[in-house]
Parts: structure tokens; C-alpha cells; sequence
């Protein structure tokens, strides 16, 4: 006898967690659905909607019951997974154990907000039943959910509702931990509750299916009456219509890719990396790229970001691919979504959810520099008419570069601030690219700010003597990142978040951010700088494991699993990222023209579907928490940026050249370091000494008097500033105002805090 009281035990249940990030597959519709699904361990995972930044459920599995006793079939890891083409999204899974075989098909429904899930189980006096956890509106604690004809939840203006076309013997909702349905045969063997509802907790569902084979229908809308609206209506259209339909669409996008030509396996990855890139597009706000449909570590915690949010970086990184393999109306699209996102400023939140709203408060300047590289890149391949937005697009980011370069408050792995080459690189970039979108005297202006910093990479990120050096048979290398002036520079410490806040010298880390260097075209290859840090990064980054090589993002990250294989929790050890792969990979095309290796290996680093994880396993094999060495750890999967790396790195191989390189950055500095005619001095980016016959800008961002003399004893003379461009002021001197061997001392009259003069070596 089933126990019928009303109320379960337990509210309002544990706290809730998210679905594991090793996904074995991402699917969505091209049509009309506003619903994304994800799936790992042949399960349902977290589902998306009515955005790629709004996750619904925690997951969605099955229980197999029968005389020999019962298996939920996620644990026993006993399955397989398929899709009729690399590019359709159509995941079919057989689970197989002893005495059973589970079928299941998942099917984005194309004109409805729902996900069909047809089943087929076989064995003797089996049962199947469904078990799902609502987690509407990513909330923890306060979901209700019912249990009659249906399973349905709701919170908010969120709610969903699981139907199944033989409908449910029986049905029962509690709350997690104490009362749902996995608890009932942990403890009794069998399904023997039936509580009719479970309020304000975390609270899951759990229905006896009372037929072994069928279709179940799992939808979301705004209330429950529109969500079982909505799975009557899905179970009620013919299911291989539906799949028909849904084939169709992506039969169509898929017919339009390029992919260049490679061996069969690389092909499947390159066709799959498209589609998963196409799949993490949203519709309500189009062209919005969130960077995985995952929450790294997501089984050990209750993040409400996780990374479906939209990273500015991961976005372009994504449309670059998109354009390497010819589907340029979907860049384009994002960029035009990027227009939408840019702030006032002119600078892009550090993410985002898909409608805009921040989430995270950095300011990376690489993310501001990015739009307008994507901007330039579908100009420069004839997809682009420059209209008024696009235009006001370009202004506001170039004017943010121009007052806050060129240190960024973050780099690229958002953890520190200072002189980064990934976005020292991205920002000169962007600078050149932009410059004959602009007016005269504004296009002279930021290409005089380009050549200056170019000409001064080295000199913030470039350190010779470094403990480095001698292991390694070098006599200087780049740097990760270089701290700002006021904090030593190249002399000062980074400060590593991920182990605790330890603090290490700037000339101890090295990274692989300094190969952007040659692939947009400021360094050569064959730069001896450049192949002194290659060598060390072989030596110190590298890890040949199963899979092939792999690189960990600097030495002594942190962002990673435990030694034991535990998640990271705030501490870890940083593992291996397929991404770098791809970016060493480019830079053996410019060395050598072979990128093979780092193709092959990107290849064999994926999860049981083929998806590209965030990092990869680099230590013996922990069997019991799914690790082995080469394949994905628990972090982000998919990726979005390390299957963008993977397209890029494919094309690159075919044509020779980076997919991303632009000309016009090629062409003017030839993979030299420049000699700029003008030298800017800025107190975030100070020198001390100006080679002889440059000109000598000293600015700031807001109107001054300059006070120098120029031989010592010389009275002091005053200057005030004039408007140079886009919001900044300077002090100009010509070369001939600045005589060789002399020593140019100035302060700020206006400024009651400054300390005393600085001095500027002349010649």
C-alpha cells in the first residue's frame, strides 16, 4: 500500500546543486522553440529556457525497476550515444545493463517550446519511471511541484510540465534528499510514495510510465495550464513529422558549411564544433553566444551564473570560427547583437546574460578590442555595409581603448590587471583596424597611439635575465602578465586568486598569450623572442598525455580539480586546455606550415559525443570520479571557444594564415616591432627614457598645466594641455624641442598631490 499523506517529509529538502558540465551532447531547433537541452551520462541534464541563460531544471532520468531490483540508469554509466550527422543534433542513447536495453531519442521540438524523449524498454516484468528536478529561474529553494496526470512545477513566471503519451500509473513529488522518488527506492526497493505535492523547496517529481515504450513531453511557458498546453499539443503532432522537420533545418544549415578538406575524423569534429557553436546561439536576443550551456563543476554547487553567460571574447572567438567555415550571416549577427550590449562607454560588461544584464563587474580591454576585430574581419571578407550603428559601435569602443589603454583591469583569464600581449595585441589590433573609420585627425591620432604601444610591448612584457633563462638556454622570454608602473612592472608580483591569493613574481609565469603576437601579424615567427618563450612554454607549460599535447593556461594555476580529483572549489590545481592546443597549433603553421599534430590531438581530447571540454585530466586516472588522463575533467563542456579554436586552427591549416589576420595589420607592420614617430606618456604607462628624434605626447584625461625644464637650474617653464582626440588632453613636444643628452623634468601644476618632478632621458 502506497503511502498517501499529504504533506512529504523533509521541506524544503537539501541544497540544490547543477547537473554535472561533462555533457555528452547540447541540441536545440532551428526553428521557432525557445528551448535548449543538454544531456550527460544518457540523461537529460539542465534545459534551457525561454534563453541560453536561463536553465530550468537540474536534470531529467530514469529508474529501471524489476524483480532483480532497480538501476538508475545516469549511475550505472552503462550507454551509448549517436546522431544521424555530426551537424543534426539528434541524440539517440541505448543504456544497457544485465537484463535491460533503454532506448531514448531526444528531439527539440522546432515549433514548440518542448523536448520529446521517445523510449523503448526491453526486458522481462520491467518498469521504467522518470524522475525530474525543477530548478526554475535557477532559484533554490522555492519551487512547487505536482504530482497527478502530469508532473508539473512552477515559480515565478516559470513553469513546465512532463507528460507522457500512456500517461503515469502513479506519481509522486518531494523534496530532494528527504522525500523524492530516488529516496523512496534507496529505502524501500520500489516506488512506494505517492505525495501529491511538494511546495516552496527544492522539490523533485518522479511517475511509474505505464507503458514501456512511448513518447514523453517535457515543456515550459509562463504558467502550467500553457505548459501542459503546450505537451498535450507536442504528444498530439506526429512524432516523425516533428523529426522530419526538425532534420530538415539543420540538413539545410548544415549543407552551407565549409569545411576545408581533412581526414574523416577531423571532418566529423569540424562539422560538430559548427553545430555546436550554432547550437549556443539564442533566439530572443539573436546572435547572443553564451559560452557553454554548462556549469563547470556544476554537480558540487548551485552557481547562478555557471558560464551561460555571454564573455564578449568567447562570442567573437565563436563568430571568428563561424566565418573561417563560411557562415558569416550568423557572425554578423552577433556582432549586431554586440552593438546592443556595448555600454555607454564604450566598454562591454565582463558577462552577461543574454538580454544585457551584467553579471560580473570587470572591464578587459580585450573585450572591447574584439568587436571591432570582428567588425574589420567581415568587412575585410565582403560581408559588412558600415551603417550608423556599427560606426557608433566602433567610435565608443576605440575611445575606450584610447582612455583606458593600454593596461587592462583584467586579462584574458580574469584574474589580473596590468600589460597582457593577448591584449596589448588585440588592442593595437583593433586600433589599426578602426583607423580609416575615423576622421583625419582622430585615424593619425590612434594609429600614433598603435605604433607607440606596439613599439612597447617589449618593454612591459618582455624580460631578459628572468629566472627563466638559464634552465632553458634563453636570454629573455614574455611573460603571462606585467603588473602596471606604479606596481614594479615587470619587477613586481601577480597576485594568483585560484590558490589563495599567493603572491609570485611577474618574471616566474609564463603563459601563451605572447603567440597572439605573431598570429595577427606584429611579430614573426621566427622572432628570437618569440622562439626563446615557445621554448620555454614546451618545456614548462607542456603535457603529452593520451590524447596528444596540451598546454595549462601559466605555471601555477590553480583553477582546476584537487589532486584527488575533487571539484574545484575556489582552490585547485589548473589542468590542461584543448583550447591552447589549437592556439600552439597556429603557431606551428607560421613556423612550419604543419598544424596536424594539434589537430588530432584537439580531436581525441572530446567526451563520449565528441564535445571539446574547458580542460582536460593530467594526472593517473581516477576511475571512480570519471577521470582519465587526456579526456575532459569536470569543467566547462562544450566550450564554445575551444571548439571555435578547433575550426580556426583547421582553416588556418588549409589556407596557411590565421582565419582571423587581418591585412591591414599585416601590411603596415610586417611582422616587426615599429619605430613610432611619437612616443605618448601616460601615467598608467610611463617611461623614463624616449629614443632620439621621436616626438613626445605627454597626456592625460582631463585638461592640465604642464611644469618642466629641460636643463638642470633652468627655471620652470608651464604649458597648458589642448584637446588631443576622443576625450584626452597633451603637452606636445616636436623632436626638435627635446635636444639629445638632455633630461626633461615635469610635474602637473594643478595637481596638489603630485610628489615631484619625473624625469624623461632625452635621446
Amino acid at each position: 500500500m502506497g503511502d498517501t499523506r499529504n504533506e512529504p517529509p523533509g521541506k524544503p529538502g537539501i541544497n540544490p546543486t547543477w547537473s554535472s558540465s561533462a555533457k555528452d551532447m547540447v541540441s536545440t531547433a532551428l526553428g521557432a522553440s525557445r528551448l535548449w537541452a543538454t544531456f550527460g551520462y544518457g540523461i537529460v541534464n539542465e534545459v534551457y529556457w525561454p534563453s541560453t541563460g536561463q536553465p530550468q531544471i537540474r536534470d531529467l532520468g530514469f529508474i529501471i525497476a524489476g524483480p532483480d531490483g532497480w538501476t538508475e540508469v545516469k549511475r550505472a554509466q552503462r550507454y551509448s550515444i549517436s546522431m544521424p550527422k555530426p551537424y543534426v543534433p539528434l541524440p539517440r542513447v541505448v543504456h544497457r545493463g544485465d537484463n535491460y536495453r533503454l532506448e531514448l531519442e531526444y528531439l527539440v521540438h522546432p515549433l514548440r517550446d518542448a523536448l520529446l524523449i521517445r523510449y523503448k524498454l526491453d526486458g522481462d516484468d520491467l518498469k521504467l519511471y522518470s524522475l525530474i528536478s525543477p530548478h526554475l529561474n535557477g532559484e533554490r529553494h522555492d519551487n512547487t511541484a505536482w504530482a497527478g496526470e502530469d508532473l508539473s512545477a512552477q515559480l515565478g513566471y516559470a513553469a513546465l510540465c512532463l507528460r507522457n503519451d500512456s500517461g503515469f500509473s502513479r506519481a509522486s513529488a518531494g523534496y530532494v534528499g528527504f522525500s523524492d522518488g530516488w529516496q523512496d527506492f534507496d529505502k524501500n526497493g520500489k516506488m512506494t510514495w505517492t505525495y501529491p505535492e511538494a511546495g516552496e523547496g527544492n522539490v523533485a517529481l518522479m511517475g511509474e510510465l505505464a507503458a514501456n515504450s512511448g513518447t514523453l513531453a517535457l515543456c515550459f511557458a509562463e504558467t502550467v495550464e500553457g505548459a501542459r498546453t503546450l505537451a498535450r499539443s507536442s504528444l498530439a503532432d506526429d512524432y516523425d513529422d516533428v523529426v522530419r522537420i526538425f532534420t530538415g533545418q539543420w540538413e539545410d544549415w548544415g549543407r552551407t558549411l565549409d569545411i576545408p578538406h581533412a581526414s574523416p575524423e577531423i571532418k566529423h569534429e569540424a562539422q560538430l564544433s559548427a553545430a555546436v557553436i550554432k547550437i549556443h546561439e539564442d533566439r530572443t536576443y539573436a546572435g547572443a553566444m553564451v559560452a557553454s550551456l554548462s556549469v563547470p563543476w556544476g554537480s558540487s554547487h548551485d552557481d547562478l551564473g555557471g558560464y551561460h553567460l555571454v564573455w564578449t571574447r568567447d562570442a567573437v572567438e565563436a563568430a571568428f570560427a563561424m566565418i573561417a567555415v563560411g557562415q558569416l550571416t550568423d557572425a554578423a549577427r552577433t556582432l549586431a547583437y554586440l552593438v546592443g550590449t556595448q555600454a555607454e562607454d564604450g566598454s562591454w560588461a565582463q558577462n552577461y546574460f543574454p538580454d544585457g544584464q551584467g553579471y560580473w563587474e570587470g572591464k578587459q580591454l580585450d573585450e572591447v578590442a574584439l568587436p571591432v576585430l570582428l567588425m574589420a574581419k567581415l568587412r575585410a571578407v565582403g560581408h559588412l555595409t558600415i551603417a550608423r550603428p556599427i560606426e557608433t559601435m566602433v567610435e565608443k569602443a576605440v575611445g575606450f581603448m584610447v582612455r583606458n589603454g593600454p593596461m587592462t583591469d583584467q586579462d584574458r583569464w580574469e584574474e589580473n590587471s596590468g600589460a597582457s600581449p593577448f591584449t596589448l595585441t588585440a588592442t593595437i589590433c583593433a586600433l589599426v583596424a578602426a583607423a580609416d573609420l575615423m576622421a583625419p585627425e582622430e585615424r593619425d591620432y590612434v594609429l600614433s597611439l598603435a605604433d607607440c604601444w606596439n613599439e612597447r610591448i617589449e618593454d612591459w612584457t618582455y624580460t631578459t635575465g628572468g629566472p627563466l633563462c638559464a634552465p632553458h638556454g634563453v636570454d629573455g622570454y614574455y611573460v603571462r602578465i606585467a603588473p602596471r608602473s606604479d606596481q614594479k612592472g615587470l619587477r613586481g608580483v601577480v597576485e594568483i586568486r585560484n590558490v589563495g591569493g599567493e603572491e609570485t613574481a611577474a618574471a616566474d609565469l609564463v603563459g601563451l598569450e605572447f603567440l597572439t603576437l605573431v598570429r595577427s601579424g606584429l611579430r614573426a615567427a621566427d622572432d628570437p623572442g618569440i622562439l626563446n618563450t615557445v621554448k620555454i612554454i614546451d618545456a614548462v607549460l607542456r603535457r603529452e598525455t593520451p590524447s596528444g599535447p596540451s598546454y595549462h593556461r601559466y605555471n601555477g594555476d590553480g583553477y582546476g580539480e584537487h589532486a584527488d580529483g575533487s571539484p574545484y572549489d575556489g582552490k585547485g590545481i589548473g589542468r590542461l586546455w584543448p583550447l591552447l592546443t589549437g592556439e600552439r597549433g597556429h603557431f606551428a603553421i607560421s613556423a612550419d606550415g604543419d598544424a596536424r599534430p594539434y589537430l588530432d590531438a584537439m580531436s581525441r581530447m572530446t567526451g563520449p559525443g565528441g564535445l571539446l571540454p574547458e580542460q582536460i585530466w593530467d594526472s593517473d586516472p581516477i576511475p571512480e570520479r570519471g577521470l582519465w588522463p587526456g579526456k575532459p575533467s569536470g569543467s566547462a563542456m562544450p566550450l564554445i571557444w575551444a571548439h571555435a579554436e578547433f575550426l580556426k586552427l583547421l582553416a588556418a591549416q588549409a589556407d596557411g594564415r590565421p582565419s582571423e589576420a587581418l591585412a591591414v595589420v599585416e601590411q603596415r607592420y610586417g611582422g616587426k616591432r615599429p619605430t613610432a614617430a611619437q612616443w605618448h606618456w601616460r601615467e598608467n604607462s610611463p617611461f623614463d627614457a624616449l629614443p632620439a628624434g621621436r616626438a613626445l605626447l605627454i597626456e592625460r584625461g582631463a585638461p592640465f598645466i604642464l611644469r618642466y625644464r629641460l636643463a638642470d637650474g633652468a627655471q620652470p617653464r608651464e604649458k597648458p594641455s589642448a584637446p588631443t582626440q576622443l576625450g584626452m588632453h597633451g603637452v606636445l613636444f616636436a623632436p626638435a624641442d627635446l635636444p639629445a643628452g638632455a633630461t626633461l623634468s615635469f610635474s602637473f601644476a594643478d595637481d596638489a598631490s603630485e610628489g615631484g618632478d619625473l624625469t624623461i632621458a632625452l635621446g
